[in-house]
């Protein structure tokens, strides 16, 4: 039996944890300096102790930006076996985080086989699955019920859990007062307010957090502090209500720490891009420096259909200005659940997103593969491109569908390639295109 509770106690203790060394390897970090960060809170390891497939990963400042990956079924598409294949299909991309938000029927056997054989970190949202796991109406649910399904995901091995603890009463108040044209988009956040608003009683997760605490904290389990008045349009972004709310997430994160749980803080859905990089750094400041996790932001809302390019653009920007973990968005955000296709094009955006942030960031050795793909162009070396690509198949695909004539060159250039050309001329050779078979 380990002799520290969480990877948070542990670094306050001065204890490198062997999730720790896992992480400090991937970042190519010092063990002694990302204790240092987990022990501020700057950086989260979720790593539930049941979680025995997991390939832990750090989450925060100084680190590369991350990736989630939601998925799950719901009441109008029901097929598991679908949904594991996302799964496979995730890890293959490199996809750090998956959250089952499956919100139909007895959802534990797909998260129980999820969790057994999965290396990436698996979150949950268990209001989400109050109303199947307990066999309740919402109205019946008693705020120890809550309690009862935190505990059984903690149980069960996943690494985070999204707890919308956030919105009470006085955030409540503050989101009638000014109004919003989408109101709360928030699932679990809406699931919240009419729990709230139909029992007369304050948000359970804020009045008895403390006990939410003592159950994350016996198995190691994140917290990842939901925002239930998330902005779900440009023109709400940056409200009284978003703020109240974050002002609140501020105060639950020094609680948690004191309970040595580690955090995470989520942020804005939609926003102008103008507004991004000064809602990053107010969640840092409002926040301690606790690691960032946002939706997006998607910078424009008449988008459908391409929502995951809208939420590549806002989440390069956010990671750029302090964002630290990136959920993904597909195209078919808004308008049904994703299908296979739909989950790659989201991760794919996701990842681009990622990388090109680490990038900004200076984040040691991000720009490795950029150089080498720069190296492989140069040399027309078209088989290491395909390997450098972040999807190989895609552009091996695209590549041979239209091959060209000369293999050093590509169908839309021909023997006009740039890189040809110049090629050939610093080697000393005369550049022909009439007189060349």
């Amino acid at each position: 039996m380990r002799e520290y509770k969480t990877q948070m106690e542990a670094a306050k203790r001065g204890i490198i944890t062997p999730e720790m060394k896992t992480v400090a390897e991937k970042e190519c970090m010092e063990p002694e300096k990302l204790l240092e960060l987990v022990a501020k809170g700057q950086v989260a390891i979720p790593a539930n102790v049941n979680h025995t497939s997991l390939s832990a990963e750090g989450i925060g400042s100084g680190l590369k930006t991350k990736i989630n990956v939601n998925l799950g079924i719901s009441g109008d598409c029901k097929n598991y076996d679908v949904e594991m294949q996302k799964v496979n299909m995730a890890v293959k991309f490199g996809a750090e985080a998956i959250m089952d938000l499956s919100n139909y029927g007895k959802t534990n056997t797909f998260r129980r086989a999820l969790i057994k054989t999965c290396p990436a970190m698996i979150g949950t949202v268990p209001m989400y699955d109050a109303i199947g796991y307990l066999e309740k109406d919402l109205l019946e649910i008693t705020a120890k019920d809550f309690l009862r399904v935190v505990r059984a995901h903690a149980e069960e091995g996943v690494d985070f859990m999204t707890i919308h603890a956030g919105i009470n009463r006085r955030c409540v108040e503050a989101f009638r007062r000014e109004g919003r044209k989408m109101n709360i988009v928030s699932r679990g956040g809406s699931l919240l307010f009419a729990w709230m608003e139909m029992t007369g009683n304050e948000n359970p997760f804020f009045e008895y957090y403390d006990e939410v605490l003592e159950i994350l904290r016996e198995f190691d389990v994140t917290v990842s502090l939901g925002d239930a008045l998330r902005p779900g349009c440009i023109d709400d972004a940056t409200d009284a209500g978003q703020i109240a709310e974050l002002i609140e997430l501020g105060n639950l994160t020094k609680r948690a720490w004191d309970k040595d749980v580690q955090v995470m803080v989520e942020g804005p859905g939609h926003m102008a891009m103008d507004e991004i990089a000064a809602n990053m750094k107010l969640q840092k400041r409002l926040c301690h420096g606790a690691p960032f996790y946002v939706l997006g932001p998607l910078v424009t809302d008449i988008a459908p259909g391409y929502d995951h390019i809208t939420s590549a653009i806002g989440g390069a920007i956010a990671a750029a200005s302090g964002a630290d973990f990136l959920c993904y968005v597909t195209p078919a955000e808004h308008l049904r659940l994703p299908d296979l296709a739909d989950v790659k094009e989201g991760i794919i955006a996701s990842k681009i997103a990622a990388h090109a942030a680490d990038i900004a960031k200076k984040i040691p050795h991000a720009r490795d593969l950029d150089k080498e793909m720069a190296k492989a162009r140069h040399e027309v070396d078209w088989d290491k491109m395909f390997d450098l690509a972040i999807d190989g198949e895609k552009a091996r695909e695209y590549f041979e569908s239209t091959p060209p004539a000369d293999r050093h060159t590509c169908s839309m250039c021909g023997k006009m390639c740039a890189v040809r050309t110049t090629n050939m001329i610093l080697e000393g050779k005369k550049v022909e295109f009439c007189s060349e078979k």
